[in-house]
């Protein structure tokens, strides 16, 4: 593990989700979140913000983009810099910066990736453009030294987080594996109710709340959530 990784969150702009989709009587506006990881082998970039869209969405969600070369400049670096790029699924609001990596190496789980070319999941401009250089994993895979690929399937079937360990302790860019942070709370609490025998009923938790759990997080970071989860102290 290289002692000097360090994350840094981007600010890629938000959108306006629709009060049908919040399970409220209100709309709610949602930040939209990349992540940059500094390691020895390189910069990864974990998600690329809000990708152009048809008329029909733009309307619908109403986005407000931040550009991804502003974003990476505040950070002190330039695209040119990304040596890699991680999707954690391939729906617009994610991946509508990858065309401006082509020849970047784009880490997506093999599902998500036939999910996506099906049709009628993302925008093809932003799937299959020029240079587009995908590797595709499927299942579970440690990148580089200390960064593991660990896959958190619900928001879509293919869904991915990436594992960070660094010196000050592990963190989990989780992406939309939960919406909040209040809900991984919850999940986590779930979790551990179960394991000490707690009669039911209990709420469910994501079974691979186990294999995350096991890299010890001291941080969990998210996709449209500014909050971050920490354990409670011991």
């Amino acid at each position: 593990m290289a002692n000097d990784t360090s994350v840094r969150r981007l600010d890629l702009g938000y959108f306006v989700r629709p009060a049908p989709e919040t399970g409220g009587p209100e709309p709610r506006v949602e930040p939209v979140l990349a992540y940059l990881v500094r390691h020895d082998h390189g910069l990864i970039l974990f998600d690329t913000g809000i990708g152009a869209a048809d008329p029909e969405t733009e309307a619908h969600y109403r986005p407000r983009r931040r550009a991804l070369p502003e974003a990476l400049a505040a950070a002190g670096v330039a695209l040119a810099d990304v040596s890699l790029v991680v999707n954690c699924h391939l729906h617009f609001d994610h991946c509508g910066g990858n065309p401006l990596l082509g020849g970047r190496p784009i880490l997506v789980q093999d599902v998500e990736l036939a999910t996506a070319r099906g049709g009628g999941y993302t925008f093809d401009e932003l799937l299959d453009f020029p240079g587009a250089t995908y590797e595709e994993l499927a299942g579970e895979a440690e990148i580089w030294p200390g960064l593991h690929i660990i896959p958190t399937p619900g928001h879509t079937d293919g869904h991915q987080s990436l594992v960070v360990r660094q010196f000050d302790g592990t963190v989990i860019l989780a992406g939309q594996a939960h919406d909040f942070g209040s809900e991984f709370a919850s999940d986590h609490l779930a979790r551990r109710a179960a394991l000490d025998g707690v009669t039911q009923p209990l709420p469910p938790y994501r079974p691979w709340l186990d294999r995350l759990t096991d890299f010890d997080p001291r941080r969990v970071l998210f996709a449209h959530d500014c909050a971050v989860w920490e354990p409670s102290s011991d």
